[in-house]
């Protein structure tokens, strides 16, 4: 993701019950996380706005292959992982009420509700998800930097940038309050500690091999690792 400033025309709106001017939201601004969701509500046709560390992001204009492929191709994995496991939330593109100075949108993000995270009333994710996943262009990126350490602080327990230009994959355990690289299994692929069954394989998404990514997830949730979990996820419910 891109720090690029996106060409939105700012308009301003009013507070339906106060009549009190709304200002636009802006790339760079300073806000609350109050004032953040106040601003992002009144502009309807923003797409994505994120809070970070207090600091307003906007998307910009997404590529082809820098984002959107690769976003829909592991969102198909992780959707499939989900299909099998009733009892978790999985969602794209969804607002985290994460603390007071951060409500970011994560490309991907997966909780057992009640762990960590929870619905609010009005349909926000709120605490931190047990899983994010973000489709960066480079290291350079905030989503290694910024980001990474506000979902460390937080408690997101594994936490997954697929770097498109670099053509690199970066999974994180939390070990300790600390992101640690999580090892690959004897097949090279990342099997997540906190879903199970949920197996990724990375070098088939690189490849653009969405077939054999799909191939591979459909095998861990035939596991009985996973079946075991679905079956404790009922027991809670």
């Amino acid at each position: 993701m891109s720090r690029t400033v996106p060409k939105i025309t700012p308009s301003i709106s009013k507070d339906s019950s106060s009549g009190i001017a709304i200002l636009p939201l802006q790339n760079g601004d300073h806000l609350t996380r109050a004032e953040f969701e106040r601003r992002y509500d009144a502009m309807p046709n923003l797409k994505k706005a994120e809070l970070i560390e207090e600091v307003v992001y906007m998307a910009p204009r997404v590529t082809i292959s820098g984002h959107a492929s690769p976003h829909l191709m592991l969102s198909g994995v992780v959707g499939t992982y989900r299909a099998a496991t009733p009892g978790i939330v999985v969602a794209d593109n969804g607002s985290v009420r994460l603390d007071l100075d951060n409500m970011p949108q994560p490309d991907i993000m997966a909780f057992i509700p009640g762990n960590q995270a929870n619905i609010d009333a009005d349909d926000y994710a709120a605490g931190a998800p047990d899983l994010i996943a973000e489709i960066a262009a480079t290291s350079a990126s905030y989503d290694l930097h910024d980001k990474l350490r506000v979902y460390r602080r937080s408690g997101v327990r594994e936490y997954i940038v697929w770097r498109t230009l670099d053509k690199q994959f970066d999974y994180f355990a939390l070990r300790e309050g600390e992101y640690c690289p999580l090892s690959p299994a004897a097949d090279g692929t990342f099997h997540s500690e906190i879903f199970p069954g949920l197996w990724l394989d990375t070098a088939a998404l690189l490849a653009g091999d969405l077939a054999k990514a799909l191939s591979h997830v459909q095998q861990g949730v035939a596991s009985s690792d996973h079946s075991a979990f679905v079956a404790t996820l009922k027991a809670s419910h």
